[in-house]
C-alpha cells in the first residue's frame, strides 16, 4: 500500500506503523521540540510521545502506535 509523508509517495506493508513509514521516507525524526532539535522514536509504543505527526489533518498522533493506511497522508516537522 501507498502513503505519503511530506509530499512523498512511500510504500509500506499492511501492518507496518507510521514511524515506519517516515523512516522509510528518509527522515530521522518526526518532529522537533520546543528548541527546534530534531525527535524521533524512542520507545517505540506510545509511551515517550517522540514520535508524534500529523496524520490526515490530525496533529500528536504517535507515529509509533498508528497502523499505516491506504492513501494517508503524514506530516512530519521539517
Amino acid at each position: 500500500m501507498r502513503v505519503r509523508v511530506n509530499g512523498t509517495e512511500v510504500e509500506v506493508s499492511a501492518g507496518m506503523v507510521v514511524a515506519v513509514a517516515v523512516a522509510r521516507a528518509g527522515r530521522l525524526w518526526s518532529r522537533r521540540s520546543v528548541i527546534q532539535e530534531p525527535r524521533g522514536p524512542l520507545c517505540g509504543i506510545g509511551v515517550c510521545y517522540e514520535c508524534r505527526v500529523t496524520i490526515n489533518g490530525q496533529a500528536h498522533q504517535r507515529g509509533c502506535l498508528v497502523a499505516c493506511q491506504e492513501g494517508m497522508e503524514i506530516e512530519a516537522d521539517e
